[in-house]
């Protein structure tokens, strides 16, 4: 199915008040990362036109949300409540969101997505396997719209990765190209999604920048890119045996025109990425990777404008 991008919302926790972004009411209780997503919806529809959403029955609207670490703080408190005060003490409010497939679920019910509701918590590419899965269920005809994003709290002091915790959302909407030309809308462009995993273990080997050279390379021939054709990449990337090694591959694989940036503890940072390269509309396609030192390994490729290009895809 082609998909275009019409829609871009994002939101920092820093300055975040979810009475300016959300109402008053009905959202105090919610955890902070149901709240950043919330609203960077909110502001991806709105980016969209009234009727991006709503001109598509509720059955056929989807939701797919990426996370690392919404509900880890939510975690520790809890357990600090149970060993201390008892169970009972525990907030009815909260308490169902020990379950991190909840932080997406008010934003299906806040917008009547019926299709499907799906949550991705991958290390690192949890944000870019929305985009993927969200876009194979819409080419499985499940639905016809689709919020994709990814939502991150920051880590409690002590978690590992708490010195680069990330807090804040991302929300994309993703409509088929038919229904942006019909009702006259304006698009950003298409994103398509590969995921790939490359062992620790072939990583710290002498072969291991070959692997995923070859690898990365597969990725983007299967998303629609052509060697030779112009191409700008972000490698989103830590300083494991893994992220060294993809940033190897993405530099011999682009040379200059690749810009490295730190990886933070979350899916986060990858997802924002997408967002500003759709934002920026470049006249070349621009392909974002990450990875984490577990070794799951995504790549998405952007390509601007509302015609041409990849279609947003899976595999």
């Amino acid at each position: 199915m082609d998909l275009l991008v019409t829609g871009v919302g994002d939101v920092a926790a820093d300055g975040f008040d979810f009475r300016d972004e959300l109402g008053r009411r009905g959202y105090k209780y919610l955890p902070s990362a149901s709240q950043y997503v919330l609203a960077a919806a909110k502001r991806a529809l709105a980016d969209a036109g009234e009727d991006a959403l709503t001109a598509a029955e509720p059955e056929r609207r989807g939701a797919a949300v990426g996370t690392n670490s919404a509900a880890t703080a939510l975690h520790h408190a809890m357990d600090r409540t149970v060993t201390g005060a008892g169970a009972g003490e525990l907030s009815p409010a909260t308490a169902p969101y020990f379950s991190i497939n909840l932080f997406g679920s008010r934003l299906a019910t806040e917008h009547d997505l019926k299709g499907f509701n799906l949550t991705l918590t991958s290390p690192r590419i949890a944000g870019l396997e929305a985009l993927q899965s969200g876009a194979r269920a819409l080419a499985a005809g499940r639905a016809s719209r689709l919020l994709a994003g990814a939502t991150e709290e920051a880590l409690p002091e002590g978690e590992p990765g708490a010195d680069t915790s990330e807090a804040g959302a991302v929300a994309l909407l993703l409509e088929p190209a038919a229904a942006v030309a019909e009702r006259g809308g304006r698009a950003y462009g298409r994103v398509g999604v590969r995921t790939f995993f490359l062992p620790p273990a072939l990583a710290a080997s002498d072969g291991g920048a070959g692997e995923a050279g070859e690898a990365l390379r597969d990725a983007l021939a299967a998303l629609g890119h052509r060697p030779g054709t112009p191409l700008t990449v972000t490698a989103v990337l830590d300083g494991s045996p893994v992220g060294e090694t993809v940033g190897e591959a993405v530099a011999h694989a682009v040379g200059e025109g690749a810009e490295r940036v730190p990886a933070g503890a979350g899916c986060l940072a990858p997802m924002a990425r997408v967002a500003a390269a759709l934002r920026t509309r470049p006249d070349h396609a621009h392909a974002v990777v990450t990875a984490a030192a577990e070794g799951n390994t995504a790549v998405c490729l952007v390509t601007p404008g509302g015609s041409g290009g990849t279609e947003a895809s899976s595999r």
